[in-house]
């Protein structure tokens, strides 16, 4: 048996707390550490396996996005039969977005159990929700496909998806501004430009133009959130016109 192996099925006398955290978020107690261990471990450990692939979360994130995605449209389906594809497609859109993703995650600390070389702070934001994914993954390698249902059903269907709620929230702000706009056939152009403030993180800053008029300005770290946060701010100053 390979080094990698022993360290990942090893029982040390912090596998007692990592149990016992886990049966508490999970609901149930795991049988095999080591996928959870593989679900909490971060590339910069630079842990390889025998054929020299490297270990981390990431492949789990893969395997757990499909499984809560089909959990998710299968309960969709049977929840709504009147439902066309392309409404529950943005219904699931809805439930899986990366935002929400991330509050589940955050709601359960899953960063507080991450092994990295990287400062936690250092971290984006969709590490919460990557980290939710990659549970998934390992509780489906641990228990099955019956065990990641009932978590997702738990965690994530009975206290957040309510059907008439879903239907009135706004997964990208742009999308719908970039949508109505093509409708009403009204030309529109985000201005980004670097913002040359005192932070110490660069920003970005954006003018939304509809119809060679300004109606809304944002800053953010990035130009898809300035891009984004604009596009919030015009939606809600333009809402009336827009409804």
């Amino acid at each position: 048996m390979s080094v990698i192996r022993n360290i990942l099925n090893s029982r040390s006398s912090k596998d007692g707390n990592f149990f016992m955290s886990l049966t508490q978020i999970l609901g149930f107690k795991p049988k095999n550490l080591a996928h959870y261990r593989k679900a909490f471990t971060h590339r910069s450990l630079n842990i390889k396996d025998d054929k020299g692939n490297t270990i981390s979360f990431e492949r789990l994130e893969f395997l757990g996005d499909a499984i809560l995605g089909a959990v998710i449209a299968s309960h969709l389906f049977k929840a709504v039969p009147g439902g066309n594809e392309g409404y529950l497609t943005k219904m699931r859109s809805k439930v899986v977005s990366r935002k929400h993703l991330n509050e589940l995650g955050r709601d359960l600390d899953l960063i507080n159990h991450v092994k990295t070389n990287i400062p936690i702070d250092q971290f984006g934001v969709n590490i919460h929700g990557n980290l939710f994914e990659a549970l998934i993954g390992a509780i489906y390698l641990d228990r099955g496909y019956k065990y990641c249902k009932r978590f997702i059903y738990e965690r994530v269907i009975d206290p957040y998806v309510d059907i008439e709620q879903l239907e009135g929230r706004v997964i990208s702000y742009k999308s719908l501004l970039i949508e109505w706009c093509q409708k009403e056939k009204k030309e529109f152009n985000y201005e980004i430009y670097e913002d040359t403030g005192n932070d110490e993180i660069k920003h970005f800053a954006v003018k939304l133009r509809i119809d060679d008029r300004v109606v809304a300005k944002a800053r953010a770290t990035s130009k898809k959130k300035a891009e984004e946060k604009a596009s919030k701010r015009a939606y809600y100053a333009l809402q009336n016109i827009i409804s």
